[in-house]
Order: structure tokens, then sequence, then C-alpha cells
């Protein structure tokens, strides 16, 4: 029987060290938890793209109703309305059903919908509540169809992700696997409104994933591939803006006039930015419910409709015809400055909608101008120059989107922090297991043990050492079924429990509590398993990321 349990603790030993082992290694390497990983992100990419359907026929459907009184999910521009000086109603109307949304429904509705989805990843586990599934889509729907200066892509990102997840948390997955899923969500979302599969790929690895490892990369891909492939037969064929062929070679004036459009998109994006801080700065400061605030961003929204009506709404139409090379100065002006300030204004406000597609509208106008004094190069090509440009200047450190998520009051790591976390070891929040119930010892007597305990979970001992890690809960349940004078060795699945080694980092500590859903793990030897070197609890954890106070 000894040696039985010997070869028993030793595959046990061995099993775990292969684990962890994967765990460790380096980005290239992945398990056949992938293909399941990928199977279930292509379902997602497929739905995404139903999703995206959606959202659209209800941004159509919203506009329909609140301009022209008519129920039809056709893509119309509020421009046309003929409501005269009423259509300032309009704006304000929608806002005040977003703000009853916001406070009644989920407040996570409020605000661009990329930022919120990052706060789902790095503070949220990755989970995202469902009603945030149904009440995002219809809370942007609201706001674009009732003239909001919005894109569809924040919402999508955050609707496909808020699928992901449920998905995700429905299997009961980890959370890196809930990451993964969640950004394949929002990525088969942006490829499907956008039909941009490899560039929603990218964005999505840039602002959400956070890693270039192939169990996340493959199945965001894939996800982002099928989304692009269904959406051919439920939307159409194409891009969303086609653009005239433009000539391969511009020569060196081309090329200085690159720089030169990079370089004023880098000064468009700096007043941008600044002029949404001054909008959030000030409706902080008012002394109202910040359920009214959308209201007042409503009313600024109808005032500028009514001085240029096509700045009302997401403006596909005006971003293509921009790239067409067939709008007048006076439209290219109207973008640029009323355009500006309702969408600064409105997005100050806490309203729900995206932001690039209103950035890609007004960096495409300022190309507009731009062309009047640079080479011909063709008929839209500085405006698609410009609107490449004008998504990648900012002025500070953070990206645009950690600003916008720190002005909405999600407040995140720099990245920075993010890299000094990763690297992070278990020792460094590691203390003494001064707490450790005893095997032989029954559910019952564990039970009243733990009235005196700061603890939720106990390391559980016997002669070879740590076996198993039980929690209050547990305890309860056990009590309550019956079973109070059975020993924890008894109850236990002695076979396996979660542990981390000392050359563990707290991330997998994190995402195994969260596994196992427990608050404190053993921190066992990685000669023997069984060998208790301390614990590492979610309270010390959080405490050494600046969350809460760390108990002595």
């Amino acid at each position: 029987m000894a040696n039985v349990s010997k070869t028993a603790s030793l595959n046990s030993s061995a099993n775990t060290r292969n684990i962890d082992r994967h765990e460790e290694l380096g980005d290239f390497t992945t398990t056949s938890r992938t293909l399941s990983i990928s199977a279930l992100a292509m379902g997602i990419g497929a739905l995404c793209a139903f999703v995206a359907l959606v959202l659209l026929r209800l941004i159509g459907l919203f506009t329909n109703l609140f301009y022209f009184g008519k129920w039809s999910t056709t893509m119309v521009s509020p421009a046309s309305n003929r409501l005269g000086v009423y259509s300032v109603l309009v704006p304000i109307a929608g806002a005040l059903i977003i703000g009853v949304m916001a406070r009644y429904g989920s407040e996570r509705i409020r605000g661009h919908g990329i930022p919120e989805a990052i706060e789902a990843i790095l503070i949220n586990g990755s989970r995202v509540e469902p009603k945030v599934a149904l009440l995002k889509p219809i809370s942007s729907a609201i706001s674009i169809g009732s003239g909001g200066p919005f894109g569809a892509e924040g919402p999508i990102i955050m609707t496909g992700g808020a699928f992901g997840s449920m998905i995700a948390q429905l299997f009961h997955l980890t959370s890196a696997e809930r990451k993964t899923l969640l950004v394949a969500g929002a990525a088969g979302g942006m490829s499907a409104t956008f039909a941009s599969p490899v560039a929603a790929v990218l964005l999505a690895v840039e602002l959400l994933l956070f890693e270039w490892k192939p169990r996340s990369l493959i199945p965001v891909a894939l996800a982002s591939a099928v989304a692009a492939v269904v959406r051919r037969y439920i939307l159409g064929f194409g891009p969303l803006f086609p653009v005239p062929a433009h000539a391969l070679f511009i020569g060196p004036k081309g090329l200085l006039g690159c720089a030169f459009v990079g370089l004023l998109a880098g000064v468009l994006s700096v007043l941008l930015t600044l002029s949404v801080y001054a909008a959030e700065d000030s409706f902080q400061k008012l002394r109202i419910h910040w359920m009214w605030w959308p209201a007042i961003g409503g009313l600024a929204i109808g005032l500028g409709g009514l001085v240029f009506p096509q700045a009302l709404g997401v403006g596909y139409d005006t971003i293509g015809s921009l790239l067409q090379g067939g709008v007048t100065t006076k439209v290219i002006l109207g973008v640029l400055l009323v355009k500006w300030f309702i969408w600064a204004v409105s997005l100050g406000s806490g309203t729900s909608g995206g932001v690039l597609a209103p950035l890609l509208m007004m960096g495409g106008a300022l190309g507009g101008l731009e062309a009047m004094l640079l080479p011909n190069e063709g008929a839209g090509f500085w405006p698609l120059i410009s609107m490449g440009a004008i998504l990648g200047g900012r002025f500070q450190k953070q990206p645009i989107y950690e600003a916008l998520a720190h002005q909405d009051g999600i407040h995140l790591p720099a990245a920075e922090r993010r890299q000094q976390d990763g690297r992070r070891q278990v020792p460094q929040a590691m203390r003494k297991a001064t707490e450790v119930l005893k095997a032989e010892l029954t559910a019952g007597k564990a039970l009243e043990k733990s009235e005196s305990s700061e603890f939720h979970a106990w390391p559980v001992c016997d002669e070879r050492g740590v076996i198993g890690v039980i929690s209050l809960k547990n305890l309860q349940r056990a009590n309550s079924e019956g079973s109070g004078e059975k020993q924890l060795s008894d109850i236990l699945d002695q076979d396996e429990f979660p542990h981390v080694h000392e050359d563990h980092s707290l991330h997998l500590a994190l995402d195994r509590m969260g596994v196992s859903q427990l608050d404190l793990l053993p921190v066992v030897s990685r000669a023997n398993v069984h060998h208790l070197e301390g614990v590492v609890t979610l309270q010390d954890v959080l405490a050494l990321y600046g969350v809460g106070s760390k108990k002595s």
C-alpha cells in the first residue's frame, strides 16, 4: 500500500508539473484546448454577424421612427427630414430614453463601448452582464437613430464581446478563455460591421487582447474570418466604404504630402481629444443627476442639426462621399465645425455610441481641405490618407480609449503597470500558513473552527502534508446535506487540488482562484506537491495591486 501511495503521489506530482509547464511556456505554445475554444469562437463569429445586422437594422428603424414617422429598417440619413425647428426635440427625446435605460437598466450602456470592454477584461474577469448584450445595442440604436453623431463600431464591439463572454460563462471557462471569447465576439462584430476581418483582428489585439499567443490569437482570427464570410450573405459583398483606384506610386511630392497630412491629423487629434475632455469635465461639475446629462447633449445635437443636418446620425453616406471626392467646401466645413461640436458635447454627456466613424468623418473632411493644396492623386486620396492618420494621432502616453475610460470613471492600470503586474510572482503576496485544518477533522467541527477565522478557505493536511483545500461554502453545504460527521479527507477530492508554486505569476494565481472559486491557494513545493510552503490569498494579491488593504 505504501508503494502504491508513493507511486500515486509521484504521478500526481508529475501531472501537476506538466500542467504548470504548459502554463509557463512561451508565447508560441498551445494545447488541444485551443481547438475547442476555436470552435466556440467560430460560432460566436457567425452569431456576431447577425448581431451586427440587428444593430444596423435597429439604427435604421429608430431613424425612420424618429425623423420620418414610419416603420422601416432601411438605413436613411436624418438630414433629409422635414421636421423643421421641431427636429431639435428629437435628439433630446432619444437622450432622455437612454438616460432612463442607463439609470434603471444598466449604467454599463453609457459610454463608447470599447472602454467598457477593456474594463470587463482587466477588472471584471472578462465577465459581462447578459442585460448589457440586450440594452447596449438598443440604447446605441436609439442614440444614433435620434441624430446622435456616433458610429456603430463601439456598441457592436461591446455587444459582440458581451455575447462571447456569456457563452464562455455558460461553459464555465477560465478567465483567460473568457477573455479570448469576449475578444472573439468583439472582433467578429467589428469584422461584420465594416467588412474588415484583418483590421478587426489587429484592433482587437491592440485594444483588448494584450497578448500575441496562439491560444487566443487563433480563435479571435477565426471568429473575425467567419463573421466576414457570414456578412456577405446577410449584409452584402464588398467594403463598407468603396474607394476609387489610385496610382501605386505617388512620387516624392506625394510622400511629402502624406507627411503633411499626418502632421495636421495629429494636431486635429489633440484638439478633438481636448474638446471631449473639456465637455466631460463640464458635465461632471453639473449639480444634476447624470441621467439628465444626455438630454443636454441632445439639445446640442438638435441645434447643430438645424445648422448642418448632415452632421446628424452615423454619417456613413458622408464618409462615402468624401472618399469619392463628391463633396463641396460647405459640407467639408460643416463636418469639421458642426460635427466636431455636437460630437464632443454629446460624447461628454455620457450617452451611448461609438467614436471611430465620427473620427473617420472628421479626418476625411480635413483631407478634403488638404486636397485643395496638395498634388492631385485622384478622387478621395487625401481624405483616405487623413482618415487613417486621424486614428493614429494622440498626444498623451496612454491610448485614446484608455484615456476615455479614465474620463468615464474607469481607472485602468497603465500599460507599464500591467507589464509590471505580469512579472509579479507568488512570493510577493505569500504568507505563512497559520491556519490549517487536519484531514481527520469532521466537517461539523471544521465549520465551528471557521467562525473565528479571517479566511474563507483553508489547506487540509494529513501525515503526508497538504492534500487539498476546502472552502467555507463547501463546509456549509456538507453540514446542510447531513455530512457533518464525515471527515474532511472523505469530502475532498485528493487526486488533484488547486495550488501554485513560488515561481508562478500572480496572474496565474488569480486565474486559478477564479476557476476554483477559492480566495486562498496553498503554495507547494515542486519536488513534493504535498509539502506546504505557505498560502496566497485574494486579499493579499489585491492589496499588492493597490486594491483594498492588506491585513497583517
